[in-house]
């Protein structure tokens, strides 16, 4: 006997339940794609141009938030209209020319201004590692130059973009175990507290460069890249680090905390593994650069946090988006790439949304 065909009536019944369905299998597809952010590096001969990278990184990846190492205008125009999260940088030449209100205020006008809000920019990053330079003066007019240029942006109607600067993590002077992290002395009470303070009124991050591939050794490499290990114990917390990443982190935190300001949040500016290296170089592989950044973006994107800072997402900047075959130094310093300059993977992390 053949079924009854539903009622007009039981069909529209059953309408709300079938579209909840069906968003609760978008919500629940969508979750699996962690979200993440990636450095974008132009030191190269061969990149495709700006426009192009903006949209793949759109339509092809997972990853909603890019962060420049300058403010190359026809790379932030790039990303017009296309809602990912951009953080322009101010150069470390550039620096001391934002003390002066009128000097902020005239790069605010070049430089970021013109392109909001078809931009979205979200952060001005105010030098690199400063610190790690050791130009006194410099690192004296580091925080001056964070407030003008904030200043200027709320002047500007643009109080919104937030201003940090990235540091590298010898900045502490102290690191393991991670519940006794501090700042360098010197710069603790003089550059760091009021710095946080500061991070603390404007409501931005404290942004660091963790990289466990400038830690490891031959013996902690599973550590370094998140492979199973054996751990380093803290005696003071009782807590066992399976990974070195949660141990950079929470020295940090440690260090931050110290001086009472360990509610800022903490973004990773930059953090990443080389696929390939010098000969005989050991850890320095395909597979060791997809166990750590794989690893890292399920890890960060997870809500695990760290044994310090439980429950916790980190925004976190993979280096880098491609590998860059101008840049000097070693072979693995050319090999950071997430993607080859023909948009190919160099690996699956799981941000290309075609893999």
């Amino acid at each position: 006997m053949a079924r009854k065909p539903p009622s007009l009536i039981t069909s529209i019944a059953a309408a709300p339940l079938l579209l909840l369905l069906l968003l609760g299998l978008v919500a629940t597809t969508n979750a699996v794609v962690p979200r993440v952010g990636v450095n974008y590096g132009t030191v190269a001969d061969n990149l495709p141009p700006p426009r192009q990278v903006a949209e793949f990184l759109q339509s092809r990846t997972s990853i909603d938030r890019v962060k420049l190492f300058g403010s190359d205008p026809t790379q932030i125009q790039a990303f017009a209209g296309t809602g990912i999260a951009v953080t322009v940088a101010v150069a470390n030449g550039e620096v001391l020319s934002l003390v002066n209100p009128g000097g902020a205020a005239q790069w605010v006008a070049t430089h970021v201004s013109p392109f909001v809000p078809a931009t979205n920019i979200t952060r001005i990053s105010v030098g690199n590692e400063i610190l790690a330079t050791a130009d006194k003066n410099l690192i004296a007019h580091l925080l001056p130059a964070m407030r003008s240029l904030h200043n200027a942006l709320s002047a500007a109607g643009l109080r919104h973009i937030q201003v940090s600067t990235p540091h590298s993590l010898g900045i502490l002077s102290v690191s393991q175990p991670p519940s006794s992290g501090r700042f360098r002395r010197g710069y603790d009470r003089v550059i760091f507290a009021p710095m946080l303070e500061f991070l603390r009124s404007i409501g931005s991050p404290f942004m660091v460069n963790p990289y466990p591939y400038f830690g490891y050794t031959p013996a902690t490499l599973n550590y370094a890249i998140f492979q199973p290990n054996a751990g380093i114990y803290d005696p003071a917390t009782g807590h066992n680090y399976t990974n070195m990443f949660d141990g950079q982190m929470d020295a940090v935190y440690s260090a931050m905390k110290r001086l009472g300001y360990g509610d800022v949040e903490i973004v990773v500016a930059e953090t990443g593994w080389p696929s390939a290296g010098d000969p005989g170089q050991v850890g320095v592989s395909l597979e060791a650069a997809e166990s750590y950044n794989g690893n890292l973006i399920r890890h960060v994107t997870s809500g695990v946090g760290t044994p310090l800072m439980p429950g916790r997402k980190f925004e976190t900047f993979i280096f880098s988006l491609f590998n860059e075959n101008l840049k000097p130094g070693p072979t693995a310093e050319r090999n950071f790439g997430l993607f080859r300059p023909d948009f190919t993977p160099v690996y699956n992390v799981g941000v290309a949304l075609d893999q």
